[in-house]
């Protein structure tokens, strides 16, 4: 990563910023497939809802005969019930790597981008800030198309918290590397899932 953010860096002018942004864009595109996986995973959860409304009905005073059931159910149906965590899980080996090569990166912690020294922690908060934020839309738009449990909902609140904490102590180019990915998989996501959802017709939902 370290080395990898050097050659971009000669490609553009010597801004480590735009580095950054490159070199997410070539990680996501390696994790793609994962994503793809991911969107299949969820386009048949939305086929099975019926089947969860009458297991949940079926087992509502029996909740582990409830979840066993529903665990055959996914398995029947190739269904992983975890795949909205999976953008945010996947990254965070790449942030520890990342964060290793910026610390041991000299190039970086000279170079500014935008407002910040890249080395430094931000001292006016805005990355922090959109960083949980950015997670936070990435995870909303997750849960209009991917009905979740309780369990990841909490995750919902509990993830742009843990990521704004983060954003805090970190290098400023950790954070940006988190918006930049963040903003990737929300655009990814409006035109796998949004823009791909049916649309109600007067008659019902068109296909």
């Amino acid at each position: 990563f370290s080395a990898a953010l050097d050659f971009f860096a000669e490609l553009f002018w010597d801004e480590y910023g735009l580095a950054i942004l490159a070199l997410t864009i070539i990680i996501r595109f390696l994790i793609l497939p994962l994503m793809i996986k991911q969107y299949r995973s969820t386009k048949q959860m939305q086929v099975i809802q019926p089947d969860i409304a009458k297991l949940r009905t079926k087992y509502k005073d029996d909740p582990q005969k409830q979840q066993e059931e529903m665990m055959k159910l996914f398995q029947k149906h190739g269904v992983n019930p975890l795949a909205g965590c999976m953008p945010l899980l996947i990254q965070m080996p790449i942030l520890i790597a990342l964060y290793h090569a910026i610390m041991r990166n000299s190039h970086i912690n000279e170079h500014t981008f935008l407002w910040m020294q890249l080395g430094e922690r931000d001292p006016f908060f805005i990355l922090p800030v959109l960083a949980a934020l950015t997670t936070y839309l990435q995870q909303k738009m997750m849960a209009s198309v991917q009905p979740m449990n309780p369990q990841m909902q909490m995750l919902m609140v509990i993830f742009p918290i843990l990521i704004f904490v983060m954003a805090i102590s970190f290098p400023a180019a950790l954070p940006l590397y988190w918006i930049f990915s963040n903003l990737f998989t929300i655009v990814q996501s409006y035109f796998m899932y949004v823009r791909n959802a049916p649309k109600e017709t007067e008659g019902g939902l068109s296909k």
